[in-house]
């Protein structure tokens, strides 16, 4: 059998479990709660009239999978439910990808980010107000 060393190469390196979190192919017992985190919109895309908001989770990751069977995964899953503006309606992002709004007015706005499981059942939220400049 071969053997396997890892060299570290400085006290600053992190491990791809620092970055990544832990391995999707785990169970994870005991998972901490999920967490979200959405960073406000991307200046020089705003500066356009274009609305780039990049997002993170924690303890979840998103992906497109639904219903109460996808409930017992582990490592967890979920998907955000995304309003503009308070309206009635909201879309669904299950990619984990910056989300891009364009079309809004000039003017104040705010987007509703809501962390949900697999049967929609919301579990975290983070609101992102703004304002897009007269072009």
């Amino acid at each position: 059998m071969g053997t396997c060393s890892l060299l570290a190469t400085g006290a600053s390196a992190q491990s791809a479990r620092d970055i990544r979190g832990p391995s999707p192919l785990v169970a994870i017992e005991n998972e901490p709660p999920a967490k979200l985190i959405v960073d406000p919109p991307l200046a020089e895309q705003l500066a356009k009239g274009l609305v780039f908001i990049q997002y993170r989770t924690e303890n979840l990751r998103v992906v497109p999978v639904f219903g109460k069977g996808a409930l017992d995964v582990s490592p967890r899953i979920g998907h955000l439910h995304i309003t503009v503006d308070d309206l009635p309606w909201h879309f669904v992002d299950a990619s984990g990808e910056t989300v891009i709004v364009v079309g809004l007015p000039p003017g104040p706005h705010k987007m509703l980010f809501e962390l949900a499981d697999p049967t929609h059942r919301v579990i975290g939220s983070e609101t992102v107000s703004f304002v897009v400049p007269d072009r």
